[in-house]
């Protein structure tokens, strides 16, 4: 009887860490470009490449209203600089959720709080509220019966986790424990979830030499080279479980065994300077390629097999505004313009991440082009260029929406489909840029839409036919061009409008 109730106990701890929902990959989305893309043009990338959970580091308004009814699983933040005063003040507290969160649920698919990020590293001096605003957040929730559906939880950095290896050795700076052992409690009785984030870069950045490339990589190791817990016998394979089992072992020293983790930030950088020479894009592309087939195959870790770890790429996008270190600039899977800096090798994980966008890409104007600027390079393109801009008549239908950046948009791309997306095709004097959002929209299909060269658009091929003699470069200067006139009265010198 003894073994029996050990055996259920056991299954029974078990199944409250693991869940009831297979593992997931979500991405973080920052906001430091300097041209960064509209919420409408971020939900779009988001679509194309079958991404279902994403992390804000805010609760913006645009952005929450664009994710509405898209299914996504949002997680939204409060930042470092709102925690004092949410902290201290339940009816802050109780005005942020109604203001960010009651407002926009159940259209848009909020899933969690985080409650400020690595404020026990970061901003320690919101510690001692850091609890309070947790627990302010959640009985706002509770108010508005959104306690089930919305979770409440913190971001740490791993390195509150001090003798991470051996794992079974871990334990959380001693320091913190006035400020973990209630945080976790919490957590406990919300059945919420511990916020992990994990960097293999930084570990193996300062190991000096101790910790293998490929240990941080997850590349295969040979048996003799995996790192091997003497006190519990299990074998490491990779550095992020390794990470994620010293929090495992670090909240049982505390008498905590049931509470899931799920890593709110992981990923590699594609480029560093001179003092960063494993920062570059096959790195980034080996961590986080491994990384998504070991989250989606459900592997969990040596500790907990089998049990999902569930993990957010940091990040969507480059951010070339964030100070620091070039590497601190390229975390990003994608630019600005939604053009992936590598292609993800994910063969046997397609269920997120499309590896083919490179071959789907637009040409469209940029926001805030100059309006004269559209429509010199709009005349050339439907002269000189030869595109067929008869779409964009009066009733035809790509004329709406009538204005020069969106007559614009379809007359570059219609070119630089024709030109076979040909280096150099998508410039028009600098009002033109690439992205791999379709720009087409009700009955006005641009041309690629399809993801192939050469779209039939009103009978016409767009793509370049064997005799073409035209040159694949727009020329340095734009002529009158022979726009006819119903069109040209069509195209308004308004403000750059984009779809």
């Amino acid at each position: 009887m003894a073994i029996f109730l050990l055996l259920l106990l056991l299954l029974l701890l078990v199944s409250a860490v693991s869940g009831d929902e297979d593992a997931y990959i979500g991405v973080n989305i920052g906001t430091d470009l300097s041209d960064m893309p509209t919420p409408t043009e971020v939900v779009a990338l988001l679509k194309a490449q079958r991404i279902r959970h994403v992390r804000l580091y805010d609760a913006d308004q645009a952005m929450l209203l664009a994710l509405a009814k898209t299914g996504i699983q949002v997680t939204v933040s409060v930042p470092n600089d709102q925690l004092l005063g949410i902290g201290q003040s339940n009816a802050t507290a109780a005005n942020w959720v109604a203001r960010n969160i009651v407002a926009h649920v159940p259209a848009t698919n909020i899933s969690a709080i985080a409650v400020g990020s690595e404020v026990l590293t970061a901003l320690p001096n919101a510690a001692p509220i850091l609890v309070s605003a947790l627990k302010f957040i959640h009985s706002a929730l509770v108010a508005s019966n959104l306690d089930d559906q919305i979770k409440v939880s913190t971001p740490h950095s791993s390195s509150i986790i001090l003798d991470s290896f051996p794992p079974s050795q871990a334990f959380f700076n001693r320091s913190w424990d006035p400020v973990m052992v209630p945080l976790l409690k919490f957590l406990q009785s919300t059945g919420s979830y511990l916020m992990l984030n994990v960097y293999p870069y930084y570990d193996y950045m300062q190991s000096n030499g101790k910790i293998p490339l490929d240990y941080a990589l997850f590349r295969p190791l040979p048996p003799n080279k995996e790192a091997v817990d003497a006190n519990t016998l299990l074998h490491y394979t990779n550095v992020f479980d390794a990470v994620v089992d010293a929090a495992y072992f670090a909240m049982s020293y505390l008498n905590l065994t049931n509470i899931p983790i799920v890593v709110t930030e992981s990923g590699w950088p594609s480029k560093g300077d001179s003092s960063e020479p494993d920062a570059i894009v096959d790195n980034a592309n080996t961590y986080n390629s491994n990384l998504i087939k070991h989250v989606l195959n459900n592997t969990g870790t040596p500790r907990h097999p089998g049990i999902a770890v569930s993990t957010y790429i940091y990040e969507l996008y480059n951010e070339d505004l964030r100070p620091g270190s070039d590497s601190e600039k390229n975390w990003g899977l994608f630019d600005a313009n939604g053009i992936p800096v590598y292609t993800l090798h994910l063969t046997g994980a397609d269920t997120v991440f499309a590896n083919d966008t490179t071959n789907k890409t637009f040409c469209i104007a940029k926001r805030g082009a100059d309006p004269k600027m559209l429509q010199a390079a709009l005349d050339w393109a439907c002269g000189p260029g030869k595109v067929d801009c008869s779409p964009l008549l009066l009733g035809h239908p790509c004329y709406e929406p009538d204005n020069v950046a969106s007559h614009s948009t379809y007359a570059f791309n219609a070119y630089y489909q024709r030109m076979a997306k040909s280096p150099g095709t998508c410039d028009f004097k600098g009002v033109a840029t690439i992205t791999t959002s379709d720009p087409s929209h009700g009955s006005c299909i641009f041309p690629g839409s399809s993801g192939k060269n050469g779209t039939l658009i009103n009978g016409t091929s767009l793509a370049p036919s064997s005799n073409d003699t035209s040159s694949a470069r727009p020329p340095q200067s734009y002529g009158t061009g022979s726009f006819t006139t119903s069109v040209m009265i069509g195209v308004l010198l308004t403000g750059a409008v984009f779809l």
